[in-house]
């Protein structure tokens, strides 16, 4: 990524143009050509401003992020549980980065574009086979995570992968000990059904999409970063206890290289 593209992702300006260009090619897809059902709302519009960390199991490579965005947005403009008709576009809620994969923002114009909108990239800590390679995020990409938590919000997918019941990654663990942010779990379920795995083309139409924001975690910082990982888990719906109770997925993927 040029360091052009690196300056230009953080600048809001930007994102307040595209965002509104995104939103309204995308908004169709969620509330007319699908039906979007969200919970929660309640507990986004009490947040601080800043150093809030969501944490999101993980369906597609897109779809999911632009889903929050338009979430965000709305919220911002006092609607609850619900988009509507998407005037917030005029006035987009900008305080908010994603984490993703470098290598998967690389991949096309789309995802370049993307990246714009307020991607940290980040190194995989895996290979394409699924073995681990190191332990949590490259110091470098630990300082983009930390900084954009200063000011904003930051979504995060522990997972690493869309499919579900892939184990966390320590690295949202670390961070979490690092910054000590308010931490918001978010679990989805419908997108895999509704898009392709890039969340960019529909693969099956008239589908449920829900997202459900809970209640911020209680959390002991001091805790090693495997309990609080598995909270993390166990609050996005994702631990062995629920892959047990066969809740939310039934779809098994083979994506290794989806947005961290």
């Amino acid at each position: 990524m040029s360091s052009f593209s690196e300056r230009l992702r953080h600048i809001k300006l930007v994102r307040k143009i595209l965002y509104p260009i995104i939103g309204v090619v995308t908004w169709p897809g969620l509330v007319i050509i699908n039906k979007l059902q969200i919970r929660g709302t309640e507990h986004i519009a009490k947040l601080p401003r800043k150093n809030v960390l969501f944490v999101s199991n993980h369906q597609t490579y897109f779809a999911d992020v632009i889903t929050f965005l338009h979430i965000f947005c709305a919220v911002k403009w006092r609607k609850q549980n619900k988009l509507g008709i998407p005037y917030y576009l005029l006035n987009p809620f900008t305080n908010v980065y994603y984490v993703a994969a470098e290598e998967t923002m690389r991949g096309s114009f789309i995802s370049r574009l993307f990246t714009l909108g307020g991607a940290l990239t980040v190194k995989r800590t895996w290979r394409s086979s699924g073995t681990e390679v190191r332990k949590g995020l490259d110091p470098s990409d630990t300082r983009k995570i930390t900084r954009a938590l200063d000011n904003n919000w930051v979504i995060t997918f522990p997972q690493g992968t869309t499919t579900p019941f892939a184990p966390g990654r320590k690295g949202t663990a670390h961070i979490i000990k690092l910054c000590r942010p308010t931490v918001v779990p978010v679990v989805i379920n419908g997108f895999w059904r509704a898009f392709n795995k890039k969340g960019l083309k529909f693969k099956k139409r008239g589908t449920l999409l829900t997202v459900t924001f809970k209640e911020p975690l209680q959390i002991d910082y001091d805790a090693p970063p495997e309990v609080i990982l598995a909270q993390v888990m166990d609050a996005i719906e994702q631990s062995k206890s629920f892959m047990l109770k066969g809740a939310h997925h039934r779809k098994v993927t083979n994506d290794k290289t989806n947005p961290a």
